[in-house]
């Protein structure tokens, strides 16, 4: 009987669904069971995962599985980093008989969400009966259809792997020297003076040509302008280039998350929330997503009309930061900013949460001091926490640093409204006082 080989996670993993999408958790060993044994012994495949081998599963062993399986299922429902891999493997060794399944509310990543992918309903993560005859129900036929397809590799260079054109094979050594020519002139471009950075970005541009050919330089060229833009002229500048952008580069998804950064920048909150909003619906929420749309919601809630409508603004950049901070409790941007939201609206234990939130924030940015995280975020999240803590001592030792080494490495200009705002909340009048002092002194480097 011919075999297939199921690539899947295993036992009851965590779905980071948000709620009402999907569940919470996932048993994959029941899925397995009740859903994907009876589907693959009804096509005629003699059904094997990994951890039911009668040997040690190590690489070479889950090598030859991958290579020699008759068919090869992977289930894509969670950002499985052995999934992903394994998945990886069959398309570069075999070109047929490789079939991705998914949960129809999951978001697979980048990459993967461009390739077919046979989705299934799966409302709750125990696997009832009900459950799996849904399941089954939905992928059968599915799998037949698709697993005679070629896979990414062998579609997308023929003769793969070994009838390969010398020809093409020159032909993309010339594209990859021209590519590594580009990214010469974009460090180029970075290292110029900050004042003529800028211009010097729209000089590359032009010469690239508008819009660029290839999706690389497109990306290429939109992060560096988002790097070297600092004026709202700037970020229109940003804006109005992503905007020229062909469809089939500008509905990427970290195309559209770009333009909602660039549309908040320049003040346009309610259009960066439309943006946002659509981006988590397309391509699944992140940490970033909802920290840069909690901002949003932050500044409506500064700017409302009315007090109705600053408590909703207020309540949903509460939401957004709560949200993405429970997605990852190491990416402390969402968790930075709840603190001053917690104690503006003022609730019963709205105080505690915030030192709960404090603490968390103080730990993630700890950690990625201690392993070397490259983020422009983390000395402007120490110092906020610094004040938000009321700790002077701490917040005088930070402005030090920001005398020493800068503003903008410190993104003064971005934090100095909250420090402001964490030192009205500052109840004791010697620490709001020796806060205050160190704010006036850190305008004044």
């Amino acid at each position: 009987m011919p075999v297939c080989f199921m690539i899947m996670p295993y036992g009851t993993k965590p779905t980071q669904a948000e709620p009402g999408r999907g569940p919470a958790e996932i048993d994959f060993n029941a899925l397995w069971d009740r859903g994907y044994v009876p589907t693959i012994k009804a096509l005629g495949y003699e059904p094997i995962r990994a951890d039911q081998d009668t040997g040690a599963m190590i690489a070479s062993q889950m090598l030859e599985r991958i290579y020699f399986a008759d068919l090869v299922l992977a289930d894509m429902t969670i950002p499985n980093g052995n999934v992903y891999y394994e998945v990886g493997i069959r398309h570069a060794s075999q070109q047929t008989g490789c079939v991705l399944l998914a949960a129809d509310w999951s978001k697979p990543l980048f990459d993967v969400a461009q390739m077919r992918t046979i989705r299934y309903p799966l409302s709750e993560g125990s696997i009832t009966e009900h459950t799996a005859k849904a399941f089954r129900a939905a992928i059968g036929d599915s799998i037949t259809m698709l697993r005679d397809g070629s896979s990414p590799m062998h579609q997308s260079i023929p003769g793969y792997p070994d009838k390969v054109d010398p020809a093409k094979a020159t032909i993309m050594r010339n594209q990859l020297a021209e590519l590594a020519d580009f990214q010469t002139r974009i460090r180029t471009v970075r290292a110029a003076l900050p004042n003529e950075r800028m211009n010097a970005a729209q000089e590359l541009i032009a010469r690239e040509g508008n819009p660029p050919t290839t999706y690389p330089k497109a990306i290429a060229l939109v992060m560096l302008l988002r790097d070297v833009a600092d004026t709202a002229a700037d970020w229109t500048i940003v804006l109005d280039f992503v905007r020229s952008l062909p469809a089939k580069f500008a509905d990427q998804p970290e195309m559209k998350e770009n333009r909602a950064f660039a549309a908040a920048q320049i003040g346009n909150e309610q259009q960066a929330i439309g943006e946002i909003e659509t981006l988590i619906e397309l391509a699944g929420p992140t940490p970033e997503r909802l920290g840069l749309m909690g901002g949003r919601y932050k500044r409506l809630a500064k700017t409302a009309g009315s007090d109705a409508e600053k408590r909703q603004a207020l309540a949903k950049a509460i939401d957004c930061y709560e949200r993405g901070m429970e997605l990852d409790l190491n990416a402390y941007f969402c968790s930075g900013n709840l603190p001053r939201l917690y104690r503006t609206r003022a609730r019963a234990g709205d105080e505690e949460r915030a030192q709960t939130t404090l603490r968390l924030v103080i730990a993630a940015c700890e950690r990625a001091r201690r392993l070397n995280v490259a983020d422009e975020w983390l000395r402007p999240t120490l110092l906020a926490a610094a004040f938000d803590l009321g700790e002077a001592d701490k917040a005088d030792e930070l402005a030090d640093q920001v005398i020493d080494e800068g503003q903008s490495k410190w993104k003064v200009a971005s934090v100095l409204g909250d420090l402001e705002a964490s030192v009205a909340q500052t109840k004791d009048a010697e620490k709001r006082a020796r806060l205050s002092a160190v704010i006036e002194r850190i305008k004044a480097a």
